[in-house]
């Protein structure tokens, strides 16, 4: 999730609802759901309340303005690296101190308070410890100090945290703080309204006798560090060269500190320049073999081919030649996209490469994809005119039926293929259309015009192939993920893994405005939302549970209801990230009752079925009823079973009961509200598969790889593959004892992963679909 397309404000007042939330607490609201209120307010400048999420929730509360402050993504994140909602509040207050922290820079002398002593040392490291954990967007930032002099070996750390190195330091000559315990030793210097310089490379790491890459004007090269000296204030590193820029060995060369990197950064020959950090990518659209922005391209690096996007194109300062910014998908580069202190796109660190555009080619390994390897692809521009299919009809094709899964469906090179970390839009693309149709009006909706292409690739590109021929290649699937990345919603759609649902949130919230699939009901208050995340109390009982009981237990835990039958529900499983699972085991459930969890409309006595008047919370775990679920009675069976001295202290609340079922006395034998299952999403070691039930049978599931096999090596592809997975049903049709006895490794087929490895759920609802 991007923390950067977010708005974060700090609550400044206690709300009344909900009760929770103290001052101090961070919350955030998208900034696409921010300029949509602002547009729709009388006063667009000063609305009264916002719909925000607090950190560490997943719904969002009416909050109002006057109650919190805005902050900046790096204000929010530094707050957030303080222990808690008080102190936060308190620094928060503390105007200068976070102005200060914010000119902080890496190589900056500071003081840190650590054990109520102020420790002298530089800065190594600003950021964070740990990744968010989902579903907060951002996590704390923190500083990273090499203590120094009389100071050494009264810190904590050598620089690595969790067996992350984060930065290099001796044995306990490193600490970690967040910016309440530190302060620069020199405070005028770091006004952060007067941009600072660059950082000078540290001389610590830097050795006689070290490995390094050497950058001048018109080359790059290798070498060892003879010496190092410094003149006129200057530093400067005497190398002695692999090759000079001759080409002969054994030279020797003196370049400033600022042009020498540690170790042996692979180089695209004599075309790799320096690099750091980007804003902007300029309007250039200069061609070379057809190539252009978001091109994807293959160099020849000394370590062999390496593969990335291009992201800028232009000239450099000082250089005559045309250039291009890969960002490459490998950490082989040497920045994260900047040149000389100045920034012309946006990458993860060490992913960035600046070569000459001449030194560029198309990416080889999207020449071979074919379900007939031998065939060749025609090479495929990403950066091709995106009003592609905006004129005719739109055509659709129909979802795959049970009858036509073994002809269109099954086999290698089937589904979806595969490409750089794709896996999770793979599985959620396959799992949502290959075989089902309830998400389908995203396809045909009317969209604002910058977001039809996106629709149309969508469409034409993806889900009409997938339905019509069974395949699609990984091209189109890059191609959405560019358009994703050109719109700002991540920087990294096109190299890096993320989580399903914050791509189908980008998709069905910010791209194509789909109504929120889901209306949760909440203390009178109706919440909206896309997914909804499985949370469970500490004190449940549950061991090999269904999803239908892990549905109910969260929303009895939360206080929460059903404000309406959803048309498509998404259901992510409770565990912590997507290492550490909460349950060895969940069984799927075929079908999900969501009668008692509705809000609204007319209920029925679980005892006698008669219309039902009050509802139980406290009876929610009484197992002499039933192991689990939402307990309703009539007024006579309510009055029988609180009479008993075990419950004499439930307190049953009063139902909303629809105007024209008052007064009748006679059974209502009312329909149930189902949902059927469609698809599962599971993850094992990072990587996404799914599994679909096609069918009424218990044996009609298939299973979904889009990397199932590979053809080559660096310069080969990636094999996808769909296969019938009957073994699931034997499994669905045992008993829980019997499933519990299961040892994992030992059952047939694929069974193990969704059982053990589910990561979200997919359910739809056979009648409410034909009206979304």
């Amino acid at each position: 999730m991007d923390s950067r397309d977010k708005k974060y404000f700090i609550i400044t007042e206690k709300p009344q609802y909900p009760g929770y939330i103290h001052p101090g607490r961070l919350c955030y609201i998208s900034e696409y759901r921010y300029k949509s209120i602002m547009k729709r307010k009388d006063s667009p400048d000063s609305p009264t309340t916002l719909p925000v999420i607090y950190i560490g929730s997943t719904v969002d509360h009416e909050h109002n303005v006057s109650d919190m402050e805005p902050l900046s993504v790096q204000e929010a994140e530094l707050l957030q690296a303080l222990g808690n909602d008080d102190e936060r509040l308190k620094w928060y207050k503390e105007e200068q101190a976070l102005k200060t922290a914010l000119g902080l820079t890496e190589g900056t002398s500071v003081t840190v308070d650590e054990g109520g002593e102020k420790l002298r040392g530089i800065i190594r490291y600003i950021g964070k410890l740990t990744e968010p954990i989902y579903p907060d967007p951002l996590s704390g930032v923190v500083f990273g100090i090499e203590l120094q002099g009389a100071d050494k070996g009264k810190g904590s750390t050598d620089g690595t945290y969790r067996a992350r190195t984060l930065f290099n330091c001796q044995k306990d000559c490193g600490v970690f703080a967040p910016f309440s315990r530190v302060r620069p030793v020199v405070p005028s210097s770091l006004s952060p309204a007067v941009p600072q310089p660059a950082p000078q490379a540290q001389t610590d790491p830097l050795t006689i006798g070290d490995r390094v890459t050497f950058f001048m004007d018109d080359h790059c090269g290798h070498g060892m560090v003879m010496a190092l000296q410094e003149r006129d204030g200057q530093q400067f590193v005497h190398i002695s060269t692999d090759t000079d820029e001759n080409g002969k060995t054994g030279g020797e060369v003196e370049v400033p500190l600022a042009c020498v990197a540690m170790g042996e950064v692979l180089t695209a020959g004599s075309e790799c320049m320096d690099i750091d950090t980007s804003l902007t990518e300029p309007d250039i659209d200069a061609h070379h073999m057809g190539l252009s922005v978001n091109s994807l391209v293959e160099v020849n690096l000394s370590g062999g081919n390496s593969y990335g996007t291009i992201r800028w194109i232009g000239t450099l300062p000082g250089r005559e030649e045309t250039m291009a910014g890969l960002e490459l998908e490998d950490k082989k580069g040497v920045s994260d996209g900047t040149f000389k202190n100045q920034r012309f796109f946006h990458c993860p660190p060490g992913r960035a490469l600046f070569v000459k555009l001449a030194s560029c080619h198309p990416d080889s390994r999207f020449q071979n994809e074919s379900a007939n390897p031998s065939e060749k692809i025609p090479k495929y521009d990403f950066a091709e005119r995106e009003t592609e299919h905006s004129t005719g009809k739109l055509e659709n094709v129909a979802p795959i039926n049970t009858e036509q899964v073994n002809q269109v469906l099954i086999g290698r090179m089937k589904g979806i293929q595969g490409h750089c970390n794709s896996c999770y839009m793979d599985a959620a693309l396959f799992s949502l259309f290959s075989c089902s149709s309830v998400l389908d009006s995203i396809l045909f909706k009317s969209t604002e015009p910058r977001d039809a292409p996106i629709q149309n690739t969508l469409l034409h590109d993806i889900v009409n192939p997938l339905r019509s021929k069974g395949f699609v290649e990984g091209r189109h699937v890059m191609k959405l993920r560019q358009q994703l990345q050109k719109h700002g919603y991540s920087h990294s759609f096109t190299t890096d893994e993320k989580d399903p649902e914050e791509f189908l949130i980008v998709i069905m919230h910010h791209i194509l405005a789909l109504e929120p699939l889901l209306k949760l009901s909440a203390g009178g208050k109706v919440q909206e939302s896309y997914c909804y995340q499985i949370f469970l109390d500490q004190n449940h009982s549950l061991v090999l549970p269904t999803v239908q009981q892990l549905l109910e237990h969260s929303f009895h835990s939360a206080g929460l209801k059903l404000a309406e039958v959803p048309s498509c529900l998404i259901l992510q499983m409770p565990r912590f990230g997507k290492k550490f699972k909460m349950f060895d085991k969940i069984i799927p459930s075929l079908e999900l009752d969501i009668t008692d969890l509705l809000s609204e409309g007319p209920q029925q006595c679980m005892l006698c079925g008669q219309l039902a008047h009050e509802e139980c919370m406290d009876c929610f775990k009484d197992p002499i009823f039933s192991q689990t679920g939402f307990k309703l009675f009539c007024k006579k069976c309510s009055s029988q079973v609180h009479s008993h001295p075990q419950r004499l202290s439930h307190r049953p609340t009063a139902l909303e009961i629809p105007e024209g079922f008052l007064g009748r006395g006679a059974p209502h034998f009312l329909a149930r509200d189902k949902l059927e299952l469609f698809a599962v999403l599971c993850i094992e070691t990072s990587h996404y598969v799914s599994f679909i039930k096609h069918g009424p049978q218990s044996q009609d599931w298939i299973f979904f790889d889009s990397m199932a096999d590979r053809e080559g090596e660096t310069d080969g592809f990636n094999i996808p593959e769909v296969h019938a997975c009957p073994e699931v049903g034997m499994y669905l049709d045992m008993s829980l004892a019997e499933l519990a006895n299961q040892v994992p490794r030992d059952m047939k087929g694929v069974a193990k992963r969704l059982f053990c490895d589910a990561y979200m759920y997919l359910y739809q609802s056979s009648s409410m679909c034909l009206y979304r």
